[in-house]
């Protein structure tokens, strides 16, 4: 992908306002977008989240209502609602080092030190904290879903305009030890969303950019 190329990627997405409802994304479209949520980086790596895809229409449809009537999420291809781990502690560091064992083959004592440091960061912050410091990880998870579709050519609809407590009921989430923090509708837009011409409004590179 040339620098023109990724650019122009960026400048045709938009926040979807109405999908077509009768196109799905493939499978293998899909597949790759996923994993990009798998690839997204996060503080220490320890990845504090879940990514929920909801492809059947029932629960869309249920989860519209509690999406302020968007029929966004009615209508996508694939609504995927991304979560931030309720409790983060140092069972989640040991499950984090165990996997680092696996796939780098080291030995788990050379990681005592990336171990102290991230037990000494949790052991600085409360509960609340915690959970405001994993949705902030949610979020760069997001810009990288969605910066992704756009390069696949998929369009997405970032949704805060929810009730994550009604999410949680309908995905059966109140005791998986995760929390709805915001949606992201993809598939295809509709022919008849009028947002989808309409230009871009940025501040000028000047006024957001700066250099040293």
């Amino acid at each position: 992908m040339t620098p023109e190329e990724l650019l122009h990627s960026l400048n045709w997405r938009y926040a979807t306002k109405e999908f077509d409802a009768e196109k799905t994304i493939p499978n293998e479209t899909w597949d790759a977008i996923e994993q990009s949520l798998i690839l997204t980086p996060s503080s220490f790596g320890l990845q504090p989240w879940k990514f929920i895809t909801v492809t059947d229409q029932k629960i869309k449809d249920e989860l519209m209502i509690h999406s302020w009537n968007q029929r966004q999420v009615a209508d996508c291809s694939h609504m995927v609602v991304l979560c931030a781990k309720a409790k983060v502690g140092n069972d989640d560091i040991d499950v984090w080092l165990d996997r680092l064992v696996e796939i780098r083959g080291v030995e788990r004592e050379s990681l005592d030190g990336y171990a102290g440091m991230m037990r000494g960061f949790l052991a600085n912050m409360d509960e609340r904290d915690t959970i405001a410091w994993a949705k902030h990880q949610v979020y760069i998870a997001l810009g990288q879903l969605m910066a992704s579709a756009a390069v696949l050519g998929i369009d997405a609809c970032p949704m805060e305009g929810i009730l994550p407590a009604e999410y949680d009921r309908v995905l059966g989430l109140q005791d998986g030890g995760y929390l709805t923090t915001v949606g992201c509708a993809l598939g295809y837009r509709s022919a008849e969303d009028k947002y989808a011409e309409i230009p871009k409004v940025r501040y000028q590179r000047d006024s957001v950019i700066g250099s040293i």
